[in-house]
């Protein structure tokens, strides 16, 4: 989706659909754009991070953004392309980003133009605010998650709470990189050519990372302590259920050898006696009962 958006003191904004450069190769120089910036913008994979060009003092920043239109079980983030330049700021943007751009538009309609960083850090804002929605969802999954667990743990259940952690992954790792990104501007140079009003709204960008940073790394951290300690149950409850196959197993044997005995070919006591059987049974009774206490006064003790 092409758009133009004028700013203050007749900057404007543009944002390029990254399509736009696989059908047209010669869009990038129109916009002064060099081919690292668009291997940037094209690599789905990118980290977040700065680039600053002293030649034409062209500013490239890559910010994470969360996926919305995943088709997974699990929440990932990607990354957009901003591009600062003399009196123009062009936004690299594709499917599934776009919904960043519409928050963009939004924010040119109901506010007075500003300037081209102002406009930047206000965005940045916009898609930290961004994450807050669906982070609260995922904690109130994992509530739910959670109760269902302490009925009955199921695969289903598990299943359910591994794509939350694994959400959560990629949220705290963009969080962070985004908070990254916002930190080595404050220790660049191009920091010090704020004007007031976009030092302020770098920090409202700033605190919202950091907000971000502190939520998901909570929630990431409580996800990690319910996947230990269902981990825990899992293997107790193994141990248990081994624990009594194996008094089974051994009770079992008791019987074995028990008939075996009157199985083989050779004269024993009570073969001839029409209620030996009686006998075997009771006895078998007996001593399953001796075994069943000692094996479980064993299993107790450790």
């Amino acid at each position: 989706m092409f758009l133009e958006r004028k700013l203050k003191d007749q900057s404007v904004w543009i944002n390029i659909d990254s399509d736009s450069f696989k059908k047209n190769a010669r869009i990038y120089q129109d916009y002064e754009i060099d081919k690292e910036t668009i291997e940037y913008a094209l690599d789905k994979n990118e980290r977040a991070h700065m680039d600053y060009n002293r030649e034409n003092g062209t500013v490239v920043f890559i910010y994470n953004v969360l996926n919305l239109a995943t088709d997974k079980e699990h929440y990932e983030t990607i990354p957009m392309t901003f591009v600062v330049q003399q009196r123009r700021l062009i936004t690299i943007s594709n499917q599934d980003n776009a919904y960043v751009v519409d928050m963009m538009k939004a924010y040119t309609e109901r506010h007075e133009p500003v300037s081209v960083y102002k406009f930047l850090f206000a965005s940045l804002e916009l898609i930290s605010n961004s994450y807050y929605p669906v982070v609260e969802r995922m904690d109130k999954r994992k509530d739910e998650i959670n109760a269902l667990l302490r009925q009955t743990t199921t695969k289903k259940h598990l299943f359910a709470l591994s794509d939350l952690e694994t959400s959560m992954v990629y949220l705290v790792a963009a969080a962070k990189q985004n908070r990254m990104l916002l930190e080595h501007i404050k220790s660049h140079g191009i920091y010090r050519r704020f004007d007031e009003l976009e030092t302020e709204q770098f920090e409202d960008a700033m605190i919202e990372a950091r907000q971000l940073v502190s939520m998901t790394d909570l929630i990431a951290q409580v996800l990690s302590q319910l996947s230990g300690s269902y981990n825990n149950i899992l293997n107790n409850n193994l141990n248990d259920n081994l624990t009594v196959l194996t008094i089974i197993s051994v009770l079992l044997a008791v019987l074995a050898v028990i008939t075996g005995f009157f199985g083989m070919n050779v004269p024993l006591p009570l073969s001839n006696d029409k209620n030996a059987w009686i006998y075997i049974v009771v006895i078998s009774l007996i001593i399953w009962g001796l075994l069943t206490k000692l094996l479980k006064w064993l299993a107790n003790k450790k």
